[in-house]
């Protein structure tokens, strides 16, 4: 495929955008080569500025779940529009999507709106520490939870060590209260409880991880991570900014059984526009200004084409509720097939699945942590990913991030990247 015109376009936005982007994963730092500059999209497709077509499997990161430019998503989104584009005062809008959001997910009575996964999770954070009255809070290495401070963190030397700041511009202060622990590993967690006895506020987890790849959580790792916490009088915060309404209508929560008490939403939630939430029950949620001492604020949080946007969404999902089957259908579909075109080629690989996400790992042992994960062959992974662009399937441009499959993907399509993946190596 020719890449003249993305290439050029590359070269541009670097001259005033910071490498060129303005979410680092976009910039192909990981895989190396120029990323493609999208045109239009429509359905499980899109088209670069050169022309080319691709099927996408990464659908906006997840919010997209019938595909590009669906209808009743563009139709909300015109009508809106046509209304005025942002007020700062409240509308039904808001209300209507709360209602809606309530009555689908398990185990929250009150929602928050704000306008990133990020800004969701960060106000999580604060509202746990406002009610509990402590400070440090427990996250696993490889989840992600967007680029707040407090997450930012890397591990230390040992297991109950506090962490230390991965990104210049992080304080040594706010590292020293965000300890890590290792995914599907409950004995980590439970000796940074012991070490930090009644100075825990919190447990932020991906209940289902996707910043590693797809990494689903061991059932008796979730369960007993929601043990611990209650018995600790720790709050479980699931972050379920790629999950929520993705695995589910009730998320995680639904398909894993699991009841955290607090949760984050984002992507599929605004249907694509950027939005997040955060919401847990009427106890906790008092916390909040201004009903309570906690403060979060947003001047366009709630805005009018995100809210109507999340509401054709989840009007659309409860209308079609087998979605969800038909989505985990086609991911095994794949799943299968490059198992079958992959293993052939005398290269480790590992394929892990979970409802509509999916990830690919080249390597020898089982992945079930950021360690494993990071224990792939990324020039495998590299030649893998542009042998796939190449023969027009976009692929997530990082070895460390799920798959997201779309409704709109039919089995031909699925069939063409299998075919594609028996060539790109």
């Amino acid at each position: 495929m020719r890449y003249t015109r993305s290439s050029a376009l590359f070269r541009k936005a670097n001259q005033v955008l910071p490498g060129g982007v303005n979410s680092p994963v976009r910039a192909f730092k990981a895989v190396g080569g120029t990323p493609v500059f999208v045109k239009e999209a429509k359905g499980a497709y899109f088209t670069d500025e050169d022309g080319n077509s691709y099927i996408d499997f990464i659908a906006s990161w997840g919010p997209l779940l019938f595909g590009h430019a669906y209808q009743p998503v563009v139709d909300s989104v015109v009508q809106r529009a046509r209304l005025g584009t942002s007020y700062g005062m409240p509308t039904s809008l808001e209300t209507e999507l709360a209602e809606r959001a309530v009555s689908m997910v398990p185990n929250i009575e009150k929602i928050r709106f704000v306008n990133s996964g990020t800004e969701a999770c960060m106000s999580a954070i604060r509202l746990a520490r406002g009610y509990t009255g402590k400070e440090k809070i427990i996250k696993f290495a490889g989840c992600y939870h967007g680029h707040a401070d407090a997450f930012l963190i890397q591990a230390g030397s040992g297991a109950v060590t506090f962490g230390s700041p991965n990104s210049p511009g992080v304080t040594q202060g706010t590292a020293k209260d965000t300890l890590l622990a290792a995914y599907n590993n409950l004995e980590s967690v439970e000796r940074l409880l012991e070490a930090n006895k009644g100075q825990i506020a919190a447990v932020i987890i991906e209940p289902v991880a996707g910043n590693m790849g797809c990494i689903p959580p061991e059932q008796e790792f979730i369960k007993g991570l929601r043990e611990l916490c209650t018995s600790e009088g720790v709050l479980l915060i699931f972050d379920e900014v790629m999950t929520g309404f993705r695995l589910a209508k009730g998320g995680a929560q639904e398909t894993l059984g699991i009841r955290a008490d607090l949760v984050c939403f984002g992507k599929v939630i605004g249907g694509g526009l950027p939005v997040g939430a955060f919401a847990a029950n009427k106890e906790i949620m008092s916390y909040l200004a201004p009903e309570g001492p906690v403060y979060q604020a947003g001047t366009l949080s709630g805005n009018p084409l995100a809210m109507g946007a999340g509401l054709a969404m989840l009007d659309s999902m409860e209308k079609d509720p087998e979605v969800f089957k038909r989505l985990e259908e086609k991911t095994a579909y794949l799943h299968k097939g490059l198992q079958t075109v992959l293993g052939s080629k005398d290269i480790p690989v590992q394929i892990n699945r979970y409802g509509s996400m999916i990830s690919v790992h080249f390597t020898d042992e089982p992945v079930r942590d950021f360690e494993s994960a990071a224990s792939g062959n990324n020039p495998h992974f590299n030649r893998y990913f542009h042998g796939m662009l190449d023969r027009g399937v976009y692929l997530p441009p990082s070895a460390f991030e799920s798959y997201f499959l779309n409704d709109a993907l039919s089995y031909a399509d699925l069939d063409k990247a299998i075919e594609a993946a028996s060539e790109a190596l």
